[in-house]
């Protein structure tokens, strides 16, 4: 299965579905094999101490899986988490964005499993890494 949308198409399309959260996630790269993502990290998703809270980091894996998703079946906003596993493993390095890397584990015609694996800008150390199930909604 190709892509349906390119990097560009795809963050227009998020950007139109989720206004919200647009200015926090940007593609950094979209290909067969998987996506780049990165959480803008800002004041906002820090929590105390300084560090990128553990709901920011969620997020990122869950737009990143959604993003995924997308990228195969186009515009199909109704897929929802159904299931997620995250696991934090060392603390994010202070003022850097958070980069994930996505893959698809599975693309069937009801369920999407995808890996995502989250480490700070500029650093190839692991600092959470998920797995997401999400549930594709039947043709009509």
């Amino acid at each position: 299965m190709g892509l349906a949308f390119d990097a560009t198409g795809l963050q227009a399309y998020l950007g139109e579905i989720f206004p919200q959260v647009a200015d926090d996630f940007a593609i950094d790269a979209l290909s067969e094999q998987g996506i780049t993502m990165r959480l803008k990290v800002a004041e906002r998703h820090l929590r105390p101490g300084g560090t990128v809270s553990g709901p920011a980091m969620f997020s990122l894996a869950d737009v990143t899986v959604y993003a995924l998703v997308l990228s195969r079946l186009g515009p199909k906003a109704l897929a929802v988490t159904t299931n997620c596993s995250l696991d934090f493993m060392r603390k994010p390095e202070s003022g850097r964005d958070i980069i994930a890397t996505g893959s698809l584990l599975k693309l069937g015609r009801s369920l999407a499993v995808g890996d995502v694996h989250m480490v700070s800008q500029g650093s190839d150390r692991l600092v959470a890494r998920s797995t997401m199930t999400y549930s594709i909604p039947p043709e009509r």
